[in-house]
């Protein structure tokens, strides 16, 4: 049974950089499709990015393209998001997300149900 590990995440000012990182362990495949999403109190849940791991192809979320960058280190079943630019409107509850023996593909954030495991959260603060 794959279990996530999400590390990172803290209190940032506007402007400034975090990273994130999540980690797969249960002996995932090499194949699948690990993303991040966010969540802010009284928002819906939201795609922030996603990569699958078989050659590396990422997928962003529309708000976060050109700051967020989502890398894997290499067939170690662990992602890392590196958030920069933030914003106080990326202040949310951050998710790491896995979808097992799956591409992501172009609409990969429309589905958030197929993805499990999820892991148990990071917390994100921007102060303006």
């Amino acid at each position: 049974q794959v279990r996530l590990a999400e590390s990172g995440g803290g209190s940032v000012q506007a402007g400034g950089s975090l990273r994130l990182s999540c980690k797969a362990s249960g002996f995932p495949s090499v194949s699948n499709c690990m993303a991040w999403f966010r969540q802010a109190p009284g928002k819906e849940r939201e795609g922030v990015a996603a990569i699958y791991t078989w050659d590396g192809t990422t997928y962003y979320g529309d708000s976060v393209k050109g700051r967020f960058i989502v890398v894997q280190d290499d067939r170690s079943h662990r992602i890392h998001l590196q958030m920069n630019d933030l914003k106080p409107e990326d202040t949310a509850m951050y998710y790491c997300a896995f979808k097992s023996l799956s591409v992501c593909g172009v609409d990969w954030d429309d589905e958030p149900q197929k993805f499990t495991p999820w892991g148990q959260g990071t917390q994100v603060t921007v102060s303006a």
